[in-house]
């Protein structure tokens, strides 16, 4: 991230710097100094687009094939071994501590909004916390696919959605929500680790297509459109809407083809960030004030 003002020319002005130094979205300053680098690297630059289009024609050719193969056939075991592998030895440190991060928020989230609408203890779902690439290995991304699904099945069947009324900042239970750094392990960072974020989903999307049974790949694929129902949840505990503004992958009664599946996953990612990012902002909010009522140091 740039630190100091930086001389441009208003005739050539430099995209990445104007993103850099753009404060309207609330992210984690890291992690968006993580995901720009990627954005604006070689790999994403000459790589994407010659992976999209054939990452798109593969899961046309699986869709095909699913109509010959057996209903049962799947494998998300060698799907997150070969994920692994992939991200240890070509995906980029920056790429791998997004994604570990990904999962760890999208757990405060949850928490976050189940802690704040009848202190509902959401039995279904389990919490992710992967410090390290090995941790992703148990199913990782097919059970934090499910956990959305299953919060919201569970959530609703406990909770009368009208009953629940907006709370005061000094009421909202934010204790789900981290405001220090996430730490993990050391990640691979040699020469082959290139692969950029984008990149690396695109040619992961058609294995999950393959790998998964057709029914959980389409839910994978749905479940991106959760984000705005989750951030409905947590603007009717706020009673403010402002942050329904920052995602941007639609409702999910309206699905879209899984064909765009891996775009979709980055904008999911960009929109849990952004809600992880407001959640503790407000947070942050609350300690001031509380501070300050209670005239602390």
């Amino acid at each position: 991230m740039y630190d100091e003002p930086k001389v441009t020319n208003p005739r050539n002005p430099d995209p990445w710097l104007a993103l850099e130094l753009d404060q309207s979205l609330p992210m984690d300053k890291e992690a968006k100094a993580a995901l720009l680098r990627g954005q604006r690297g070689w790999s994403r630059r000459l790589l994407l687009p010659l992976v999209r289009p054939i990452a798109k024609l593969g899961i046309i050719f699986v869709q095909l094939l699913r109509l010959v193969m057996p209903e049962r056939w799947q494998s998300p075991n060698l799907l997150h071994k070969t994920i692994y592998l992939g991200l240890k030895y070509f995906v980029s440190p920056d790429a791998n501590r997004l994604i570990l991060r990904h999962f760890n928020i999208g757990t405060e989230i949850l928490a976050f909004t189940a802690d704040n609408m009848g202190s509902v203890d959401i039995e279904t779902t389990q919490p992710l916390r992967p410090k390290s690439l090995e941790d992703l290995l148990g199913n990782t991304f097919l059970i934090h696919d499910l956990n959305v699904f299953n919060f919201i099945i569970e959530l609703n069947s406990r909770v009368s959605f009208e009953k629940i009324s907006p709370k005061s900042l000094e009421e909202i239970d934010f204790s789900s929500i981290s405001t220090e750094p996430f730490e993990f392990s050391e990640l691979p960072d040699k020469w082959h680790n290139f692969l950029d974020l984008q990149t690396a989903i695109e040619i992961y999307t058609p294995l999950y297509a393959l790998l998964l049974s057709d029914r959980d790949f389409w839910r994978a694929s749905n479940s991106l459109q959760l984000d705005e129902t989750v951030a409905i949840y947590i603007a009717r505990i706020f009673g403010d809407s402002l942050h329904l503004s920052l995602v941007h992958n639609g409702h999910p009664t309206v699905p879209f083809s899984t064909l765009e599946a891996g775009f979709r996953l980055m904008l999911h990612g960009l929109d849990a960030e952004c809600l992880h990012g407001y959640l503790r902002d407000r947070k942050i909010e609350q300690t001031i004030h509380n501070c300050r009522e209670n005239t602390c140091d």
